[in-house]
């Protein structure tokens, strides 16, 4: 059995470009009564379900004995050695609607620690990549973070509250404040682009919160990299497991950090 994380990484690229064609012949295809809401404006389709099925059965093969987590639960929460973190589709509303920013995201970490990260957007078919040590890339080509700076010269990604609305105080006085000191604010609908797009330099940062694992894990760990710093609001690690996180070139990490830190965690 190979472990290389170069190796791994090169092999689930097929393999996640597989899943990708199964669910862009899904779009437009799901009706109304094959949609559940998991919780509030969290939805969820067979799509999800099956794409996850296939990604964990071929993944396994690829790596036997390596253990799982996923969104979609299609098996126990395992922990182990080796570890797959999946988002089958991140950017579900997105898929149901129609609205072309959607993709899969696949990080695989080794004791605890992340050395390969896939996040493949289906719509312009661009596979976003790295392993440790080993640099980031773009269907082949390396990509580097931008080193935009001052924050007045910079385009920021964000992600809305769409259901954990207890911080949005904070939040819109984070989100003026950057309204007012960048070139713009996007907000595209799936973590795991910005991230990605953060890592090739179209956005010069990222932030959001009430996020999991699944949805950060592999474009965090190709935009680290891709040069790119990554912590979570006060600028610290635990982007992970503490459910918020900022992504940046390192030209702009500070400000970044201290206008979300000091909006969030103001004594």
């Amino acid at each position: 059995m190979n472990n290389d994380p170069e190796y791994l990484c090169r092999q689930a690229i097929p393999i996640v470009e597989r899943v990708g064609r199964f669910i862009r012949q899904e779009m437009g295809q799901v009706a109304g009564q094959d949609i559940e809401e998991k919780s509030l404006n969290s939805l969820v389709s067979y799509v999800d379900k099956n794409a996850e099925v296939q990604l964990v059965e071929a993944l396994e093969q690829l790596l036997p004995g390596s253990t799982f987590l996923t969104e979609e639960e299609t098996v126990a929460k395992q922990s182990g050695a080796w570890q797959w973190i999946i988002d089958p589709l991140d950017g579900t509303t997105n898929f149901l609607f129609q609205l072309p920013v959607f993709s899969i995201s696949v990080a695989l970490q080794r004791e605890g620690r992340s050395v390969a990260g896939i996040v493949y957007e289906l719509n312009r078919q661009e596979c976003f990549y790295a392993w440790l040590g080993g640099g980031a890339f773009l269907n082949g080509r390396p990509i580097q973070v931008s080193r935009r700076a001052p924050l007045g010269n910079t385009l920021l990604a964000t992600g809305f509250p769409y259901y954990d609305y207890k911080r949005i105080g904070p939040y819109f006085q984070v989100l003026e404040y950057f309204m007012r000191h960048t070139r713009g604010i996007r907000r595209l609908g799936s973590a795991a682009v910005d991230l990605a797009y953060v890592a090739c330099g179209r956005f010069d940062g990222f932030f959001e919160y009430s996020l999991n694992p699944w949805d950060v894990a592999a474009g965090a760990f190709i935009v680290q990299q891709a040069g790119g710093v990554v912590t979570d609001f006060k600028g610290e690690e635990n982007y992970l497991g503490g459910g918020e996180i900022i992504a940046s070139n390192a030209a702009i990490a500070g400000a970044m950090q201290q206008a979300i830190g000091g909006a969030f965690y103001a004594a």
